[in-house]
């Protein structure tokens, strides 16, 4: 109440004269103004979560996802969004906005070796007439918790079966002959058969396309 009185009669009397008559000092007077004032207004020049969470999300797309929060937040400072980096850590984290990570990729052809190179007899012709006349094959690789995993995959063209296949945690040479030996066994093929491939690496197995006996 006296702090009350003081403020409706501010205008008449001096604040000093006021403060003298209540029993207060000046000093509280105008603390206890200013704590009034920041109560009234605390959110005054804050923006809300959700005007904060539109601007990150379109900076997001904008950017294709690349953005982690780091650099979230120097985007919206650039863009005149004054706010903390924490506040924009877990709003990200809130809404599950993260960096897209990029792929790495993992090379398996190697073509730079000295090695000979057998001739392509499959000339492009990709239709075969009959079942065991022309095998093709290729490398790939998947991504695992515990490393990449390396794939050899057969495939008879004539009926896009697939008829050997070999997984291992490395590129060696068994990885590519382990497949061929499952195709042998599952198959046994005439003589006369194509094996088409790729320059594959390392190239200590590096063949273009070999005919068996």
């Amino acid at each position: 109440m006296k702090y009350a009185f003081i403020e409706q009669n501010r205008r008449y009397w001096p604040v000093s004269v006021l403060c003298e008559l209540m029993g207060v000092s000046p000093s509280g007077y105008h603390q206890r103004k200013q704590r009034t004032v920041s109560t009234d207004r605390p959110d005054r020049g804050r923006l809300s979560d959700d005007a904060l969470l539109a601007h990150i999300k379109a900076i997001h797309v904008g950017v294709k996802g690349e953005y982690g929060w780091p650099r979230m937040w120097k985007e919206l400072l650039a863009r005149g969004v004054r706010v903390g980096k924490e506040r924009v850590r877990k709003l990200m984290a809130l809404h599950g906005i993260r960096a897209r990570h990029k792929r790495k990729y993992i090379a398996t052809t190697n073509s730079n070796h000295d090695l000979p190179v057998a001739h392509n007899l499959l000339q492009r012709d990709f239709s075969p007439a009959a079942p065991n006349q022309v095998w093709t094959s290729d490398i790939t690789y998947v991504a695992t918790a515990e490393g990449w995993l390396y794939l050899v995959v057969i495939i008879d063209l004539f009926s896009r079966q697939v008829v050997g296949w070999s997984m291992q945690p490395h590129m060696k040479a068994e990885l590519v002959t382990d497949a061929l030996r499952m195709a042998w066994f599952r198959r046994r093929p005439e003589a006369g058969l194509i094996v088409h491939t790729d320059r594959l690496n390392p190239p200590s197995i590096a063949v273009t396309c070999f005919k068996t006996p």
